[in-house]
């Protein structure tokens, strides 16, 4: 149910969701595009505003279209007649998404609240409420499936990218806490040694945290690797 801009909804399509359709060659060139722009983040991730975690854009299978339209009745895409400014085109990515999950939670019989908020320069929404952590999986798994689905289906509505962030139950707070620490550890060890620290392999999220957290103590880190072992190398000062 949604609360004032709140609404409800989850995942695993047993039954057939609305509007559900193959994506074109545009989307997933679409899609590709901006997992390349996650995949340069590193330091490249410390470009990338929370770095779309692991936003392996080249996304499974689309997701439902509102009403089951495909295309007809489509809300303005910004620049278009009758787009309004950054911020409503944003809460206009918020509906739509919210809306997407609402029916997902319900094909799925699971509840759980979602409310519906801009931050900074992206739509954000988060589902809660009931437990859910089936809903983010291992290591947040599932929980990067849905919010790729998600923006496939802003996407086909709107005609636009998206950067829009999912959460569940908190999961990204709580990761975000307990990655900035790691990073502050790491920091502190090599402070301490004076050798270079490798971390385990992170997606592009969490490899983002890290940059910032051991950037905040006064020292400097890259990745390496390729994904998905690609890691945070946290490095001496000089």
């Amino acid at each position: 149910m949604r609360q004032g801009e709140n609404v409800v909804a989850d995942p695993d399509e047993e039954k057939d969701v609305p509007g559900t359709e193959p994506l074109d060659e545009a989307d997933q060139a679409t899609d590709l595009e901006d997992d390349a722009d996650l995949e340069d983040a590193d330091v490249d991730d410390a470009d990338v505003d929370d770095a779309d975690e692991l936003d392996a854009e080249d996304a499974p299978d689309d997701g439902p279209e509102q009403d089951g339209s495909a295309g007809q009745d489509r809300p303005a895409a910004p620049g278009e007649d009758g787009a309004d400014s950054p911020v409503a085109d944003l809460e206009l990515e918020s509906e739509i998404a919210a809306d997407y999950i609402e029916g997902l939670l319900d094909v799925a019989d699971l509840d759980g609240d979602i409310d519906m908020d801009v931050e900074g320069e992206r739509a954000f929404v988060s589902v809660v409420g009931a437990t859910l952590d089936e809903l983010v999986g291992q290591r947040g798994e599932v929980l990067e499936a849905l919010q790729e689905l998600t923006r496939l289906a802003v996407h086909r509505q709107t005609g636009m990218r998206t950067r829009m962030m999912l959460d569940v139950g908190g999961y990204r707070q709580r990761r975000r806490t307990e990655l900035a620490e790691t990073g502050r550890d790491a920091a502190d060890e090599v402070k301490r040694t004076g050798e270079p620290k490798r971390l385990w392999p992170m997606n592009p999220f969490e490899r983002k945290i890290v940059h910032d957290a051991v950037a905040a103590a006064g020292l400097r880190s890259e990745s390496e690797g390729e994904e998905p072992d690609r890691r945070v190398v946290v490095l001496p000062a000089g």
